[in-house]
């Protein structure tokens, strides 16, 4: 088996060769992606059931179509972003070819998580190989059998001078990381990506995180409370609640929270049943490293379970659990990622924004409310990186979107056109011919006040300014 630095080499050399660059390789490789999916979606189902016990309506919704409709999206649209893009000149510049060009940086590594472990994977690939760039892909370990499955059909699928799957634990991705890339995109959390930047360091390679945080759910003026908890019930417990995006917690007047309770208790029965445990579209906690966890943090809380709260180690289970929490409960200082959903009573919409904005800015920021005032006062108060309203989680799934954190939440986005140009250098371009030289010399020595007016005539901008 190649060496971690052999098998960067590798693809160092097939880049330089020029391979990639042409839109018909990319394509090529984009299509030949697009058939692994489709043609293995069986074994991807049992893959994500055997690491998560995911519903298949919930992998297919998450894993396989987001998937599928982005090489649609990506394909149908990369000849328009592989153009160069002309920008505006001024009278010195005239008679020359003024352009940004979008060129592949080079070989770039993609380290990818658990939780959702086709999609966080090969989304970000799909936006690296339509730029042109050689790729090098770390699935999580912890999903092994989709980290297995991701392996085997990769090489098969894809070429293996141009794409590489590298798997194994935290030995692999640090032996991984010794090596110098183009770029380095990370899925995860805060913790390890802090030591993704130390490695990148070294190389000063460019590293876009994806990464999460407590993303809060506000629900304040008029509401349509059957429509709120339906819709919060769904996001929050999707997936098991292992979902950066997900709800981590509610912000909701007193009486709001009162309505809201009961609605949430009927929702989830008619959702998973009398006995969730025997639903079959309720994912299990990923390993018992993170059942534990989860289940700690439940202990430690001293909020109110309202709703669940009963689990089983053997299973990984953990019910759909709801709690009333104050401030500084143990639910309240950190990303749940698990099917724990605590409320926070808040009596105003202002205090509710001010709690949101002493927290670190979260990966994604809801509001449920009938009123446009009560929607457009939390989007413009706030600072989120992707915001929805009157539902959750829905956002990420619009390839035209970009997805991605600000400050703690992450660095950078992808999705769509979004991924294409975080895998691009933007390359500044201007064409000059022999004209106007003597138009040029008024730049040349020796200097005069007046060649420096006439240069800065022809070079200034030219603004117009409308007064209404």
């Amino acid at each position: 088996m190649d060496s971690k630095s052999e098998i960067v080499e590798r693809l160092r050399s097939s880049f330089r060769s020029g391979i990639t660059i042409s839109q018909e390789f990319r394509c090529v490789q984009l299509s030949n992606l697009r058939s692994m999916i489709q043609e293995n979606e069986e074994d991807i189902l049992n893959a994500l059931h055997k690491d998560l016990c995911k519903p298949k309506f919930e992998a297919i919704l998450s894993e396989i179509d987001i998937v599928i409709n982005e090489l649609h999206y990506t394909i149908n649209n990369l000849q328009s972003w592989m153009k160069p893009e002309y920008v505006d000149k001024n009278l010195a510049t005239k008679m020359d070819n003024c352009f940004v060009r979008r060129e592949p940086l080079g070989v770039v590594l993609i380290i990818g998580t658990w939780n959702y472990p086709l999609q966080l994977l090969i989304l970000p690939m799909i936006g690296a190989i339509a730029a042109g760039n050689c790729v090098v892909i770390k699935p999580s370990e912890v999903s092994a059998a989709a980290c297995q499955l991701i392996s085997e059909l990769i090489p098969k699928y894809l070429s293996q001078d141009c794409y590489a799957v590298v798997c194994g634990g935290a030995d692999e991705t640090k032996a991984l990381l010794q090596n110098r890339f183009d770029h380095i995109f990370f899925t995860g959390s805060q913790v390890v990506a802090r030591s993704i930047l130390q490695a990148a360091s070294v190389h000063l390679t460019p590293v876009t995180l994806e990464l999460g945080g407590k993303c809060p759910c506000l629900i304040y003026g008029n509401v349509t409370i059957g429509a709120v908890a339906r819709r919060l019930v769904w996001a929050k417990f999707f997936n098991g609640g292992q979902s950066c995006a997900a709800p981590d917690y509610v912000l909701c007047s007193k009486a709001t929270c009162d309505a809201l309770i009961p609605a949430l208790c009927e929702t989830l029965k008619d959702f998973y049943g009398k006995d969730p445990q025997t639903s079959l579209d309720l994912c299990r906690i990923v390993s018992q490293q993170h059942w534990t966890r989860l289940t700690e943090l439940l202990k430690e809380s001293n909020g109110k379970v309202v709703v669940g709260g009963e689990s089983d180690q053997q299973d990984k289970y953990i019910a759909p659990t709801v709690v009333c929490v104050a401030e500084d409960d143990a639910l309240m200082k950190a990303e749940i990622f698990g099917p724990i959903l605590p409320i926070l009573t808040v009596e105003s919409l202002e205090k509710a924004v001010d709690f949101v904005n002493h927290k670190e800015k979260p990966l994604a920021l809801y509001i449920f409310s009938n009123e446009t005032s009560v929607i457009n006062t939390v989007m413009e108060k706030t600072s989120s990186g992707g915001f929805c309203s009157n539902d959750g989680i829905v956002h990420m799934t619009l390839p035209g979107l970009p997805f991605g954190g600000v400050g703690g939440s992450g660095w950078g986005s992808y999705h769509g056109r979004w991924g294409f140009e975080t895998f691009s250098h933007r390359r500044a371009c201007m064409m000059r011919g022999w004209a106007l030289e003597k138009l040029n010399g008024l730049r040349y020595p020796p200097y005069t006040d007046n060649k420096l007016s006439w240069l800065r005539w022809t070079a200034s901008p030219k603004t117009t300014c409308l007064l209404m």
